[in-house]
């Protein structure tokens, strides 16, 4: 590991992939489109999709776009 990376727990990785694979499915191949169709910082957008900066309440947010609850989204995941 190099001095400025961060290792990431396993579980947000699989967070992260779930989001990208939901957006994917919704058709969308950039993540920048995505963002800007449904009002996020794709900055912001570009990180929760790396598995950084994952806030409860964006991740809520991204339920709702998707129109899915937190039991739906977590079903498959360990």
């Amino acid at each position: 590991m190099l001095n400025n990376e961060v290792l990431i727990d396993p579980r947000i990785t699989k967070i992260a992939e779930k989001i990208k694979k939901l957006r994917l499915e919704k058709g969308f191949s950039s993540h920048e489109q995505f963002a800007w169709d449904n009002d996020i910082n794709r900055v912001q957008y570009w990180r929760i999709e790396k598995g950084s900066n994952i806030t409860l309440l964006s991740l809520l947010k991204i339920l709702d776009i998707h129109k899915i609850t937190l039991n739906e989204f977590f079903s498959d995941l360990d």
